[in-house]
C-alpha cells in the first residue's frame, strides 16, 4: 500500500533558515550529522555574510525570533550574526530539536568511503534518500517529524539557525518541494533561505 503523501504545513509568518557556516569536514566532504564540529575561517565569513543578508531583507531584524540549534557551529553561526546585527549575545532559543540529521555509524567518513565499504547500503539510499535510515542514525522522513512541531509552536517571524538536513525537511514540511526532492536540494552556507506561505526563495 503506498503511504499517504505528507499534508503541508500552512505558516502564518515568513521564515527566514540560515545553515551554519562552513566546518573543515564540510570542506572534506565528511559527514558531521552529530559530531559537534566548529567552524573555519570561512564558514565564519559565510556567517557574518548571512548578517548583511538578513539586515538587508528585514532592517528591523530586532523584532523578529532567533531560534538556533544547540550544536557547536551553529551556535557559533548564531553568535556571529547577532554580534553583525549588534544585536543582544545571548536573546534567542536554542532547541534541541533542530539539531542535525544523525547519520549513525556514517559519521565521520565521506559518501565516497560508504560507497566502497557499504556498498550495498549505499544503493539503498540512493533509491529512497528521504526514508533511509543509516545504521544507528535516522531518515529524512525522521528528521521532519522530529523538527514540524517546531515549526507548528512559531507565533511570530522567525530566524533558525541550523543545519542543511533541518533545512531540506522544512522545504518538504511546507510542501515547497515533493519530499524525494527535498532530500537533495542543495542548501547553500551564508544565504538566506526565505520561506513564505509554501514557496522559498534564496537570498
Amino acid at each position: 500500500m503506498q503511504k499517504p503523501s505528507m499534508v503541508p504545513l500552512s505558516l502564518p509568518h515568513r521564515l527566514i533558515l540560515v545553515r551554519h557556516g562552513e566546518t573543515d569536514w564540510n570542506r572534506e566532504g565528511r559527514l558531521q550529522g552529530s559530531q559537534d564540529i566548529p567552524l573555519n575561517d570561512l564558514g565564519r565569513r559565510q556567517a557574518a555574510e548571512a548578517a548583511g543578508r538578513l539586515k538587508a531583507l528585514e532592517p528591523a531584524c530586532a523584532d523578529l525570533d532567533y531560534i538556533g540549534s544547540p550544536m557547536q557551529r551553529a551556535r557559533e553561526t548564531m553568535d556571529i550574526l547577532r554580534r553583525e546585527l549588534a544585536l543582544p549575545a545571548d536573546d534567542y532559543r536554542i532547541d534541541d530539536r533542530l539539531r542535525e540529521l544523525t547519520f549513525g555509524e556514517w559519521e565521520g567518513f565521506t559518501w565516497r568511503d560508504i560507497r566502497k565499504a557499504e556498498r550495498e547500503q549505499a544503493h539503498l539510499r540512493e533509491r529512497d534518500k528521504w526514508g533511509f535510515v543509516p545504521p544507528g542514525g535516522e531518515s529524512y522522513r525522521m528528521l521532519a517529524e522530529r523538527i514540524r512541531p517546531v515549526l507548528e509552536e512559531l507565533q511570530h517571524e522567525t530566524v533558525i539557525v541550523s543545519h542543511g538536513g533541518v533545512a531540506r525537511a522544512v522545504l518538504a514540511l511546507v510542501g515547497a518541494v515533493a519530499p524525494r526532492e527535498a532530500s537533495m536540494v542543495e542548501i547553500w552556507q551564508g544565504k538566506l533561505l526565505v520561506v513564505s506561505g509554501n514557496k522559498a526563495d534564496w537570498l
